[in-house]
């Protein structure tokens, strides 16, 4: 297959086009969490899903509220205005009610509110301080030691943009009722699918390639049981790029699609060539210590910048970076455009690793200080973001037998799909 005519054909490697309609579907198909014995009426039928815990974290550029669950739940989130507010109604019974909060960071949300406006409904209100519109939502169902959640993301709006999407606006209604239009009814649970956003640009699809590490006669990593990490990333990747395919937001590709052998140079060099806005190379590796697991996430810093030089100091390398430019005659200035170059994309592959990190947060077990900086050779490209994502180790049981479940599996490619349209949203915002 080929790209759009602004890319170069793409070379050696397959690309899967994206759809053109995104069905509503697209969500994770993961299994239904079991319910606690709390959440049990004694007749047998299974009660309201009961709150268990909240938090918010904010900062100028996005909050998040997070709410703890016994099971998954509808919800609903609307908007109100004088003052401004997010509000989200769901389903369910919390042991408190009229708690004010704080949230962790001072940004987008000055303080939330909990309360039972009814049997059976759970309203959290969020005060905010300035205009914000919902990101994205969903529900992750409960998974290991992690109950089921409720995850909202916010990012700043224009004040237009908020005062158009206030529920009763049209109606003119009175404030203090709007909350009341939220009727059970109402709690439809509609999620964002992963890689949808409320801020999503439709007017480019980049280029995402994503790289299966290992392959061919190098097995990468093997646990215990025999299982080898060329294996589980390539499965993984395939997982992962259908999901973003089917957001119809990316043209997504794989340096490998079969148990192929290539160099570490070959893999950045598909990159660079085809010119992928994000390179994902994808690993799951072992350590001597067995208690060591969860997922992180490298990018290249500024330790790296003699491995960089070495790449730099090839030739074609630096005729193809200032391609498209006109450069100048200077040797000197030359240096300094690669270098700029070179720091821009140190700075967007932090971005994107960050944006990964935000989505895996309530999804997945972490390593502590999950965002780190090493000198991994795929991580080179001076012209291409990039970040290699450490699913998890096969010395760690725990780990191993999450790398083979598909309820895991599944739960972090949604994740990362996630983590990989927030990335896009604010690029394009920038």
């Amino acid at each position: 297959m080929i790209v759009p005519a602004v890319r170069k054909k793409l070379i050696f490697f397959v690309l899967a086009c994206a759809m053109s309609n995104v069905s509503a579907g697209a969500a994770q198909d993961a299994p239904q969490a079991e319910a606690t014995s709390e959440a049990q009426a004694s007749n047998g039928e299974q009660a309201d899903p009961a709150l268990l815990d909240s938090r918010v974290t904010a900062t100028q550029d996005r909050a998040r509220l997070v709410l703890d669950l016994t099971t998954p739940t509808e919800f609903a989130v609307y908007t109100t205005d004088n003052p401004m507010r997010v509000v989200v109604e769901l389903r369910g019974q919390t042991g408190t009610s009229g708690q004010d909060n704080q949230p962790t960071g001072d940004g987008l949300v000055s303080a939330y509110n909990i309360e039972a406006p009814a049997e059976g409904r759970v309203r959290v209100t969020l005060e905010l301080a300035g205009p914000a519109q919902v990101q994205q939502s969903y529900i992750l169902d409960a998974f290991e030691d992690q109950p089921a959640r409720l995850v909202i993301d916010l990012v700043p709006d224009t004040a237009d943009n908020f005062t158009a999407n206030i529920r009763g606006a049209e109606d003119e209604s009175d404030v203090s009722e709007v909350p009341q239009a939220a009727s059970p009814a109402a709690l439809d649970g509609a999620q964002t699918a992963p890689g949808e956003t409320a801020t999503a640009v439709d007017s480019v699809r980049p280029l995402v390639i994503i790289d299966p590490g290992h392959g061919g006669v190098d097995g990468g990593a093997r646990a215990t049981n025999g299982l080898e990490e060329k294996t589980i990333v390539l499965a993984f990747a395939l997982k992962l790029q259908n999901l973003l395919v089917e957001t119809g937001r990316f043209d997504v590709a794989l340096t490998r699609d079969t148990d192929t052998f290539l160099t570490l140079s070959e893999r950045v060099a598909l990159a660079r060539q085809n010119q992928a806005d994000l390179f994902i190379s994808l690993h799951a590796d072992s350590f001597d210590q067995q208690d060591v697991r969860g997922a992180s996430i490298y990018t290249r810093g500024d330790l790296a910048t003699s491995d960089l030089d070495r790449v730099l100091a090839e030739s074609e390398n630096r005729v193809d970076l200032i391609a498209g430019f006109s450069p100048p005659e200077d040797e000197g200035a030359i240096d300094v455009l690669v270098d700029f170059l070179a720091r821009d994309t140190r700075r967007q592959s932090y971005l994107a690793g960050q944006a990964l990190i935000e989505q895996l947060e309530p999804s997945v077990q972490l390593r502590r200080f999950p965002l780190r900086q090493a000198d991994f050779f795929v991580l080179n490209s001076p012209d291409i973001p990039s970040v290699l994502i450490e699913l998890g180790f096969l010395s760690n049981s725990d780990d191993t037998a999450n790398l083979t479940t598909d309820a895991w599996l599944d739960r972090v490619a949604a994740a990362l799909a996630r983590g990989v349209a927030v990335y896009f949203d604010g690029r394009f915002q920038d």
